[in-house]
């Protein structure tokens, strides 16, 4: 019970590594809010954990608005009484054009770089404005943001990659800011993971086998390889552990 009486939010959390982790975090102990717009997928999920003993709730969050994001902390206090834990996880994948490539910087659109920026960035801007305040009555908290190795290395990726390395350093500006207050931030980098996200590009036996090739372990990552990453971030055993990074890649960006 590695999270036990903790109380954690987490966004995207209606499908994929977000459901996953939400699963995951009930079963170590906590009480978990999951904000998605997918409101029935959900609200099943919320059901589906509580059902089986566990306490969840679901709430409709879009990231990029504030107000929403108030309303959801708002939520896990009245509900819960607390938050410790913050999983900005909640983002979309890089744009890419009709035969499933990434599209370069002259082909790409002032509305698709505003939009995945406000996602993926200003999403996370925004969670972790609005948590702080609430973590800071709590006595401390862990915020946990996912990232990307895109946020690490350059590639082929532009406005997806844009924002994956500004989530790297706002994180690293939320840890030195608010380290006084307790309140922990880490982000975490995943490699090629097998998620609805994902599924486009790997919709080809061609596509997947060059991806499986890029990383030395020989496989793609599962949800599970990020979630017990996130729950070791979001639990007091990384009570020491602010501002870096934690790379779940399979080793890719050693090489």
């Amino acid at each position: 019970m590695r999270l036990q009486d903790k109380v954690a939010l987490i966004s995207g959390g209606a499908r994929g590594q977000g459901e996953v982790e939400a699963r995951l975090f009930v079963r170590e102990g906590a009480k978990v809010v999951i904000g998605d717009l997918l409101e029935a997928e959900g609200r099943q999920v919320a059901a589906d954990i509580n059902a089986s003993g566990g306490e969840c709730l679901f709430v409709r969050l879009d990231v990029t608005i504030e107000a929403d994001w108030q309303r959801a902390v708002e939520a896990a206090v009245s509900r819960f009484g607390k938050l410790n834990i913050l999983v900005n996880n909640a983002g979309i994948g890089s744009t890419r054009g009709p035969d499933g490539e990434s599209i370069a910087i002259e082909q790409l659109s002032e509305a698709q770089w505003d939009r995945v920026l406000d996602v993926n960035a200003k999403g996370v801007f925004l969670g972790t404005k609005v948590a702080i305040p609430a973590m800071r009555q709590a006595g401390g908290g862990s915020i946990v943001n996912i990232s990307s190795i895109a946020g690490l290395v350059g590639g082929q990726t532009t406005a997806y990659g844009a924002s994956k390395g500004a989530v790297r350093l706002f994180t690293k500006a939320t840890a030195t800011q608010y380290a006084g207050d307790g309140i922990r931030a880490n982000s975490v980098h995943p490699g090629v993971i097998e998620t609805a996200m994902t599924d486009r590009m790997l919709s080809t036996e061609a596509g997947r086998q060059s991806a499986i090739d890029r990383h030395p372990l020989g496989r793609l990552g599962r949800a599970e390889d990020v979630a017990y990453g996130v729950l070791y971030l979001a639990s007091d055993e990384s009570s020491f552990v602010t501002g870096s990074e934690l790379v779940i890649d399979g080793g890719l960006t050693a090489q």
